[in-house]
């Protein structure tokens, strides 16, 4: 053998690589968000918003531009605005505020639709948003401007994600994203810390909410109906003001057994699920009122809550799985017609066949008897009435 080599193996700490990349990381980071933060305090945003905005009002009659600056000189002077309106009487105060209100209130509806116009990212002075029936698939970039917004009903659109952004919607009361194609729904609505209503009913594909929801104390309203939960969000169970939770048409199989955390809940929606007993704790809730559940596949009720005379249980004989079998029981009945038919098909060609074979035998048997063989031979069928 040769002489003895001597290999340098070179021996790293990666606790020391690690330190190293996460202070990079860290630094990266901390860049970022000064990048941000310098972003967010330039003022060249509101210098192109500002531009827009007289971009803006160069299209308005001179009656709508003088209601605008009327608004914006009353927002920007709560007490002038007050002390004009006590000098009003009372119907005069009345129509102005329905006039307010009217100004203050965006609609778009009509399935010609597929994007919002361009004109409303300068109308950040409205309240409410209200899209109905269109086929816009995703909200604006502008939307955070719209600080003051306090409603978005945006149901029975195309939309398919909702934007991180929603969360800088401080002062939303109100929303409602029913009947769209949400998948998810992004944890930054959790900062929308005013919201008393929640709508996700009839997406279909939305089967979790994020657990950042747990921070909606101010909830009083969730529907999450026809979607695809298993089970109850985790977050649903820590909205303590909850007094109204519909679940229907989904695929629950069961109830969390801490179900009366929610205090103050008084309606439930479980109907067309797949539950075959209702928890106990049901009935500790003091505030509950109406409970709606299918009777199908019931098999177990608290005797506690059928007796209580303040709880409404509603019990509908229209669950899904019955539905299913209904279905599996008529499938079945044509796959056994389709198979009988298909036997009396087979016999009926046996017949044929079995009478062809015969025909074929004797057949070959006269051309035995002759001296020459036909060319080709043409084959009749003759069906005789008698």
């Amino acid at each position: 053998m040769g002489p003895e080599r001597k290999v340098d193996v070179p021996v790293y700490d990666l606790s020391l690589i690690k330190g190293i990349w996460e202070v990079r990381v860290k630094k990266y980071r901390q860049k970022q968000k000064k990048e941000q933060e310098r972003v967010e305090k330039s003022a060249l945003a509101r210098i192109d918003q500002e531009w827009q905005y007289r971009i803006y009002c160069k299209t308005l009659k001179p009656t709508e531009k003088h209601q605008l600056h009327q608004y914006l000189e009353r927002s920007t002077q709560p007490h002038t605005s007050t002390h004009n309106t006590l000098l009003l009487t009372g119907d005069q105060q009345q129509e102005e505020n329905d006039l307010d209100h009217k100004n203050l209130i965006f609609r778009l509806d009509g399935d010609r639709w597929m994007d919002f116009p361009r004109e409303l990212q300068w109308m950040t002075y409205l309240r409410e948003w209200h899209i109905w029936g269109t086929r816009i698939r995703q909200l604006p970039d502008f939307l955070v401007l719209f600080t003051q917004l306090t409603v978005l009903e945006i149901a029975k659109n195309a939309i398919t994600d909702l934007p991180p952004e929603i969360g800088k919607l401080a002062e939303l009361r109100r929303l409602n994203v029913s009947y769209n194609r949400l998948s998810r729904v992004p944890p930054e609505l959790g900062s929308c810390e005013k919201l008393e209503r929640l709508d996700l009913a009839g997406n279909h594909n939305l089967s979790e909410l994020p657990f950042e929801l747990s921070s909606l104390k101010q909830l009083v309203h969730l529907d999450i109906s026809e979607n695809r939960f298993i089970s109850i969000p985790i977050c649903t169970l820590r909205m303590t003001s909850l007094q109204l939770l519909d679940l229907s048409n989904n695929q629950l199989t069961d109830l969390p057994q801490d179900m009366d955390r929610l205090e103050q809940l008084v309606t439930l929606f479980i109907h067309r699920n797949n539950l075959s007993y209702l928890p106990l704790c049901l009935a500790n809730i003091s505030t509950l009122k109406v409970i709606v559940v299918s009777g199908d596949e019931l098999t177990c009720l608290p005797t506690k809550l059928c007796n209580s005379p303040d709880i409404k249980l509603i019990r509908l004989f229209d669950n899904t799985a019955s539905e299913k079998r209904k279905k599996k029981k008529e499938e079945e009945k044509k796959k056994r017609e389709k198979e009988k038919q298909r036997r009396w098909k087979e016999q009926k060609e046996e017949v044929k066949d079995s009478r062809e074979k015969e025909f074929i035998e004797v057949y070959i048997g006269s051309l035995k008897d002759r001296d020459t063989v036909p060319f080709s031979t043409t084959k009749v069928s003759i069906s005789c009435l008698l």
